[in-house]
């Protein structure tokens, strides 16, 4: 998509993606104030714990591991570092400061998180949707460090030098595996069986006119029947894969990505929620999973448009 470190950015795309930095930073602000508060902090190992039910032995094992760990250097510090981190990691997205080193960061901690609290994804059992949420968090980490995105609107001075353009190639085809993987998921006969009932689940705790919102789509979904919409989804998450992964129909997918994903966060999940003190919103799960498909989807466009141009000008 982006052909080398020669590579030339225009001003719309150095804004774009410096747009995109702030909407990510904006996202961790509203990790950081709904964990900035006791209940989180008081079931931080409780969160680990509830992740070892169903998993694997060797999983198990590490997640038991990991709450040992947790005891020995305290439970409550462990979970305040990370309150302060996230207030870190918006500051430097929201200002430019430090961005490098602190997207580098983003990039550990966040598969951190995916391997502790996100419990690596699983239990990828019966009724598993999707390989969890921080992980993606961390491909938009990747996708900061990847373009200029301290070029514009912050205030700090602009790097350099950006990292070499390729890495979002190499984000492109890692998104086509996260999406192969929904999509193996989806293929499997417990979604099909089941697929209306997520979004009945996320029905639950939602204000009145989400619950009317989502209640919709289960009318529709009950009118072509849950099999035909079970085996929609699962066809369209593996053409999303394969687009990605052969980098073909660029122009048409990236954009019905984009609109899929958010089709998922305000269905399935809820538009994220239910939001209160103490939970990340989605049930603890940050502010849920497809959203942050949504914004790898448009630093790709974004890149898209980049490499587009770069093609009409060697023609």
């Amino acid at each position: 998509m982006l052909e080398n470190r020669s590579s030339r950015y225009t001003k719309d795309q150095e804004l774009g993606f410096a747009a995109l930095r702030i909407l990510f930073g904006l996202i961790w602000v509203a990790n950081t104030v709904l964990e900035a508060n006791r209940p989180y902090v008081d079931h931080f190992l409780g969160s680990i714990a509830k992740r070892v039910k169903g998993q694997s032995a060797p999983v198990a094992s590490y997640l038991h591991d990991i709450m040992h760990m947790l005891m020995a250097l305290g439970p409550r510090h462990v979970a305040i570092a990370t309150v302060i981190l996230d207030g870190l990691l918006a500051l430097s997205l929201l200002t430019g400061f430090a961005l490098r080193p602190m997207a580098r960061l983003g990039i550990l901690y966040t598969l951190f998180l995916w391997s502790t609290v996100g419990g690596l994804g699983g239990p990828y059992t019966s009724g598993a949707t999707d390989p969890g949420t921080a992980i993606v968090y961390a491909f938009i980490f990747m996708a900061v460090l990847s373009v200029p995105s301290d070029r514009r609107l912050s205030l700090a001075g602009a790097s350099e030098r950006p990292v070499n353009p390729r890495a979002i190639e190499v984000i492109r085809i890692l998104f086509g595996l996260l999406w192969a993987f929904d999509a193996f998921w989806k293929w499997q006969p417990a979604f099909f069986e089941h697929s209306l009932s997520y979004l009945q689940q996320s029905q639950a705790g939602q204000p009145a006119w989400i619950v009317a919102y989502i209640g919709f789509f289960i009318s529709a979904i009950q009118l072509v029947g849950p099999l035909v919409f079970g085996i929609g989804a699962a066809l369209i998450e593996s053409i999303l894969a394969l687009s990605l992964l052969l980098k073909r129909w660029q122009r048409l997918f990236l954009p019905i990505g984009f609109l899929y994903s958010f089709g998922v966060w305000t269905t399935a999940e809820g538009w994220g929620g239910p939001y209160h003190l103490g939970s990340t919103g989605n049930r603890g799960d940050m502010l849920g999973t497809a959203n942050m498909y949504m914004v790898v989807y448009l630093y790709l466009m974004v890149a898209y448009l980049l490499d587009r141009r770069r093609q009409r000008t060697m023609s």
